[in-house]
């Protein structure tokens, strides 16, 4: 198989690989899922472990190193330990993340690490109950606090908090959950609200920018300076706060795209290849690994996906055009 690098016609090399394992949630929040009438792909046609295994050790022999499993909500999927723990197994896989609500996690930490699991992002917009029942549709709150805390002494970390930005919603969550992270040795991560919403209720004026964020923080807790070598193909801006104690994060898709640094591709639950979470069209990996298909032409779907990829998804300008799925049914 050929070893070179995953890159494309922009010179990126892609290591970074999101695999949704499914489109399903046990949660509904406003900015990602209708209330009711959800329409979930079946579920013969989402890919097995086998599946998945098969295509993330072809991934890794070129060149992908670091793997995040997300959905939907990934802890829904069943036996989802026996996944992660055949990933984690995978020789040239040196990151394996998990995206989650931690809705579960209190009863699922223990044998997910066990599996080998170790880094967890947790979705959490915030730490108020109302607030948390207005945005998610459910009042799971205390679940998630309690997943979070048993995962903390398991010994899991880094753990890190994403919390979507919506503007006029969540400005009282912002400092609570910043003091939050800092009390607990979790860096928070702001993600700026963007057009992946199933109801399309996104408009530019609901997106809170990072730069507000950080203006928030810094004159309510302590000022944030930038941290000066953090990985540039990451997809967050980190800071610190200047008093040493903790750190914050800023996915700032909407106000300061990262597209030139993009090293990630990402294969949804129902098999499909895309080289940016806005992508339109994708590629079918389902078909290809049910029919048959070698490693090497699956190899070279990875390598003409990736090579045709876009220099960015012009989320700013007037040619952007919103993908034809909700970001449940893509995976986050």
């Amino acid at each position: 198989m050929d070893a070179s690098p995953l890159i494309d016609q922009y010179g990126r090399i892609h290591t970074n690989l999101r695999i949704s394992v499914t489109d399903r949630c046990n949660v509904r929040c406003f900015y990602c899922m209708p209330e009711e009438g959800v329409k979930f792909v079946p579920r013969d046609e989402i890919l097995s472990f086998e599946e998945i295994e098969r295509f993330a050790r072809i991934a890794v022999g070129l060149g992908v190193d670091k793997v995040r499993v997300t959905g939907g909500e990934p802890l829904v999927r069943k036996d989802l330990p026996v996944l992660i723990r055949r990933l984690a197994a995978i020789p040239g896989l040196h990151d394996l993340a998990l995206t989650t609500n931690a809705v579960l996690l209190a009863e699922l930490a223990e044998p997910l690490y066990e599996a080998g699991l170790r880094r967890l992002n947790v979705h959490l917009d915030t730490l108020d109950r109302e607030r948390f029942r207005q945005i998610s549709r459910r009042d799971e709150l205390d679940k998630v606090l309690e997943g979070i805390a048993v995962a903390k002494r398991i010994g899991f970390g880094p753990i890190k908090l994403n919390a979507v930005a919506v503007k006029n919603l969540i400005e009282p969550d912002l400092a609570p959950l910043a003091r939050y992270g800092r009390e607990h040795g979790f860096e928070v991560r702001f993600i700026e609200f963007m057009p992946l919403d199933a109801q399309h209720l996104w408009d530019r004026g609901k997106v809170l920018l990072a730069a507000d964020i950080i203006e928030t923080l810094s004159r309510e807790i302590a000022p944030l300076v930038p941290i000066a070598d953090a990985d540039p193909r990451a997809p967050a801006l980190e800071y610190r706060f200047a008093d040493g104690i903790g750190r914050v994060g800023f996915i700032a898709s909407v106000s300061r795209p990262f597209c030139l640094n993009c090293n990630r591709l990402r294969l949804t639950a129902d098999g499909k290849l895309r080289y940016c979470l806005f992508a339109i069209e994708e590629d079918d990996v389902k078909g290809m690994l049910r029919a048959g298909a070698p490693d090497a032409e699956i190899a070279a779907l990875i390598r003409r996906n990736v090579a045709g990829k876009w220099a960015g998804h012009e989320i700013n300008s007037s040619r952007f055009v919103a993908p034809p799925r909700p970001m449940y049914a893509i995976g986050g």
